[in-house]
């Protein structure tokens, strides 16, 4: 993955938004996640991290993304980053103290 996000976050209370999300998506939890531009459903495959990255006016910041994968849907896997979601849903019983990779 590139160094480059659409959005970049510096201010203390999105960065602590973005570390509260990385807490709840453990790796092997089946979640359902709100973003801005819709719903996405699947299964965390690696548990995400918060990263520097610059936005397209050279901007530093962090933002960070998370993988998922369905499969009711083979083969797709789709990557959403953590500055796009407004809520996670636990769709089973896998949350945060969960064994992580």
């Amino acid at each position: 993955m590139g160094r480059i996000a659409e959005k970049v976050y510096t201010d203390p209370r999105d960065v602590a938004r973005l570390e509260r999300f990385v807490g709840e998506l453990a790796i092997n939890a089946r979640v359902r996640v709100h973003t801005k531009s819709g719903v996405v459903e699947g299964v965390v495959m690696v548990t995400p991290t918060i990263q520097v990255f610059r936005d397209a006016a050279d901007n530093e910041g962090i933002n960070g993304t998370v993988k998922l994968e369905d499969a009711r849907q083979p083969g797709w896997s789709g990557l959403v980053w953590l500055g796009d979601i407004e809520r996670v849903e636990h769709l089973d019983s896998v949350t945060m103290g969960a064994t992580r990779a």
